[in-house]
């Protein structure tokens, strides 16, 4: 689609919500932005024109999930406005305030996790120690996902474990290069490609796993790395986002400095040959378990609805 048609369609989304907001107006005295609300500019003007409270709960961010869009420039525009005219902000980490470049706002910030798993399906189903030779990556095959990165790591690693085998779900810009790399790299044997996995399916492919890996450029705070966690599967990832709220490396998981090639060729080895690997699962899995319940997420908003009221 280009730039011209994704333009008019985001600006006519922005006008139905618009038209929502001035019908339900004299109904709430506070408005919630949630899932890319940071950039909804219309809808904030309707609730400041009739002098209502706007809270902006970031999920993520656009602009760093579109890190490489042609409109990126344009969605930072729209997110300052929005931090700009907003009575809260709502973020699920410190550390995102400097990872999103939010510090002028400072004031107005609250934290709150965001992220609840669901511990009644992911959970460990098959321990850690039977599980085959198998690694994995789950989530939109995109350039800002590091996919690319992770695909060029494989001649590199399957050299230095050739037993192993890799499964990736997922589905994205990149799923012909990739399939044209495997193809090419003769690495069809090692290499499975099974496109985009259904939420519920989730806990099945991650209890086949001896670990996960995520090499973002940037993140929030990964659903499948808590996920993973809670099914006793370990995880390797980059230090972005709020994954250092959740990862230490050698304990909960596994931390790599870079996502070039070799730096994830050379920690997948180092973590699938670890002897602490059965232990760090069960660390993440415990951390996952007291943190991220629907019981232990629900305390922690209390404080913010209150801030938020009063």
């Amino acid at each position: 689609m280009n730039i011209f048609l994704r333009i008019l369609k985001y600006t006519l989304l922005q006008i139905r919500i618009s038209h929502l907001l001035l019908k339900i107006n004299k109904k709430c005295d506070l408005f919630i932005f949630f899932l890319g609300g940071e950039d909804l500019v219309f809808p904030m003007i309707i609730a400041k024109i009739f002098k209502k409270k706007v809270v902006v709960i970031f999920s993520g961010s656009s602009v760093h999930t579109l890190y490489y869009d042609n409109l990126v420039f344009g969605l930072k525009i729209l997110t300052n406005i929005n931090c700009t005219l907003c009575y809260k902000i709502v973020l699920y980490s410190e550390r995102l305030i400097k990872e999103w470049n939010l510090e002028r706002y400072q004031n107005k910030i609250l934290i709150a996790q965001n992220h609840i798993v669901d511990l009644s399906n992911f959970r460990v189903e098959t321990p850690l120690s039977e599980r085959p030779p198998l690694i994995g990556y789950f989530g939109r095959l995109s350039k800002e996902k590091g996919i690319i990165n992770f695909i060029q790591s494989l001649p590199i690693l399957l050299q230095r474990l050739p037993e192993l085998q890799v499964i990736i779900g997922g589905n994205g810009a990149q799923y012909q290069y990739i399939m044209t790399y495997i193809d090419e790299n003769n690495l069809t044997d090692h290499v499975k490609i099974i496109g985009w996995v259904p939420h519920k399916d989730l806990p099945k492919y991650l209890n086949g796993l001896r670990l996960v890996v995520i090499p973002s450029y940037t993140e929030g705070l990964p659903n499948i790395m808590l996920e993973a966690m809670a099914c006793g599967t370990p995880v390797l990832t980059t230090l972005v986002g709020a994954i250092p709220d959740v990862i230490q490396d050698g304990i909960t998981g596994f931390i790599m400095t870079d996502n070039s090639p070799e730096c994830i060729a050379e920690n997948i080895t180092r973590a699938i040959q670890s002897a602490d690997l059965g232990n760090v699962g069960k660390n993440g899995e415990f951390f996952v378990q007291n943190n991220y319940s629907l019981e232990e997420v629900t305390k922690k908003w209390k404080w913010v609805v209150n801030d938020i009221r009063y």
